[in-house]
């Protein structure tokens, strides 16, 4: 993939990686608008006066972002970090978070995900699709096995996300050789429910969508959440593997058609 723009169904958004600083200023005012003004989180480089969530990775990787044509916003926001890049950058940026041996350990090629939004007006529409679609067309030209990188729920209270985060952990734990696991100064354990007493309606209704749609790919979690103070959020760290995806996640994950 490069920089060219990529048309998706919706002939109103196209989706492309950021060219230019304007560009990426503008992927971190949305990025501001959801994590600090919606989320109350943080950061030492976050740009208030501006209105900018920044931090210092954003020089090193790729951003995809799709584009509002009809009135020129940028709506979505993903960050993507190959391992190359994450040499260039001293480390991936979840590894302050997860202890990511196991999935170095693969030997396969990484990619992390990271800072997904949507503006708050295209939420639970179209959006989501076209940054789900950039982002495999993405994987597919630089040959990525393993998609990985951190998750939020809002708040930091681990009794109140017990549910979702018990079922996370009972349910879609991932397999050892790419089991992740949460540093140990802010590690939290997930398993806060028994099996038995997970409701699941309940569970679902508190994950928040990035996790039900790599849920419904086929995506495992790792060992522990993280608590981040600083964002107001509680991680879970999830993982991907593409070769272990069944044709219908296949299909959802590239936007095709069952033929």
């Amino acid at each position: 993939m490069t920089t060219a723009e990529m048309p998706g169904p919706e002939p109103e958004f196209t989706v492309r990686l950021a060219r230019d600083d304007a560009e990426l200023r503008a992927a971190q005012a949305l990025r501001y608008d959801v994590f600090v003004r919606e989320l109350g989180g943080g950061g030492p480089l976050v740009d208030h006066e501006n209105g900018l969530e920044k931090d210092r990775f954003d020089p090193y990787l790729d951003h995809l972002l799709v584009h509002h044509e009809p009135t020129g916003q940028v709506v979505g926001v993903y960050r993507l970090m190959r391992e190359d890049q994450a040499i260039e950058a001293g480390q991936f940026y979840s590894e302050s978070e997860y202890d990511l041996t196991p999935l170095r350990a693969t030997g396969r090629r990484l990619l992390e995900l990271g800072r997904s939004c949507l503006h708050r007006d295209f939420r639970g529409g179209v959006a989501m699709f076209h940054l789900w679609t950039g982002l495999a067309r993405y994987v597919e030209a630089h040959g990525i096995d393993i998609l990985f990188g951190v998750a939020s729920f809002r708040g930091t209270d681990p009794q109140a996300l017990a549910q979702p985060l018990a079922m996370l952990n009972h349910a879609h734990l991932a397999p050892p050789e790419l089991r992740a696991r949460a540093r140990p100064d802010h590690f939290q354990r997930m398993d806060l429910v028994a099996p038995d007493e997970i409701d699941r309606r309940r569970a679902m209704i508190e994950m928040p969508a990035l996790i039900k749609a790599y849920l419904r790919l086929g995506g495992f979690v790792g060992e522990g959440a993280y608590l981040d103070h600083a964002f107001n959020t509680t991680d879970v760290c999830l993982v991907l593997d593409t070769a272990r995806m069944n044709a219908r996640q296949r299909r959802l994950y590239t936007g095709e058609r069952a033929r």
